[in-house]
């Protein structure tokens, strides 16, 4: 035994990398090992600020991003509803569009067909309702025209509002003419043409006493105006159908505020 103890005391004297100077070689020191230490300690905890910073955001999008998926992936039955109606009525109107230009299939009767949308625009049937109430020499006549038109601006008023706040675009790419900015027609919903026709048809029918033929003839150019907007392709068929319930809301709202025949006579007179 104390020879074999001799013999390896031997081999680490005689081992040049147990010297004093190769020492760092076998051994780190422990400074390097201190600043490795600190150094991966503040790493650590650098790392683990800006984890804790960074998680409310990773939070918040990992709350957002799955319900973003599940709406996109599975939409509630309303919306599913509403774009396939949407998308229906796109189509029909699109269809329907016969006299959108010179190149559609009724495309030689598009000039009969804008005559009679002019028949339900606003500047003309003011204009004719001046005419006439200056012409008028009866109360009553007075007064009727007077409201109806009030009838008239308000329905010019609220439609114009409305497809403000609405802003949609007709079915086909069609520049509104210069009556239609006059009375601040240029978008598509609602249709104003329908609203002012279910109005003044609504209006004669309470107010003039008219034979039924008559009667059904205003009925059917009401429908006939509301529609032909959707021939030349400037509204939809929801659009049109909007008008004509705006425009018997408005006939309502003209029979709650209508104006007595003292309060014409004093407008008549200021004017």
């Amino acid at each position: 035994m104390p020879a074999s103890q001799s013999r390896s005391r031997a081999r680490d004297r005689n081992n040049v990398l147990n010297r004093a100077e190769f020492l760092s070689l076998n051994q780190p020191l422990k400074g390097n090992q201190e600043s490795r230490s600190s150094g991966r300690k503040q790493s650590g905890q650098a790392g683990a600020a800006g984890a804790q910073n960074n998680n409310p955001k990773e939070r918040r999008q990992s709350q957002q991003l799955p319900e973003e998926d599940c709406m996109q992936l599975n939409p509630s039955f309303k919306g599913i509803a509403f774009n396939s109606l949407l998308a229906i009525d796109i189509c029909m109107s699109k269809r329907l569009g016969v006299c959108a230009n010179r190149a559609s299939s009724w495309g030689g009767a598009r000039s009969m067909i804008n005559l009679l949308g002019i028949t339900g625009h606003g500047i003309p049937w003011i204009a004719g309702t001046l005419i006439c109430l200056v012409k008028s020499s009866t109360l009553a006549g007075q007064e009727v025209l007077m409201n109806l038109l009030l009838a008239l601006l308000l329905d010019i008023m609220i439609v114009a509002g409305l497809q403000k706040l609405a802003k949609r675009k007709g079915p086909y790419d069609i520049n509104p003419g210069l009556l239609d900015y006059l009375t601040m027609d240029t978008y598509a919903f609602p249709a104003g043409h329908a609203s002012r026709a279910a109005m003044l048809s609504k209006f004669f029918l309470n107010h003039l006493v008219l034979a039924i033929p008559l009667r059904i003839l205003l009925v059917l150019w009401a429908l006939c105006v509301g529609f032909s907007r959707v021939m030349i392709g400037r509204h939809h068929i929801t659009d049109v159908l909007s008008g004509f319930v705006f425009g018997y809301l408005q006939f309502r709202l003209v029979e709650l505020i209508w104006m007595s025949s003292n309060t014409c006579q004093m407008l008549i007179s200021i004017w």
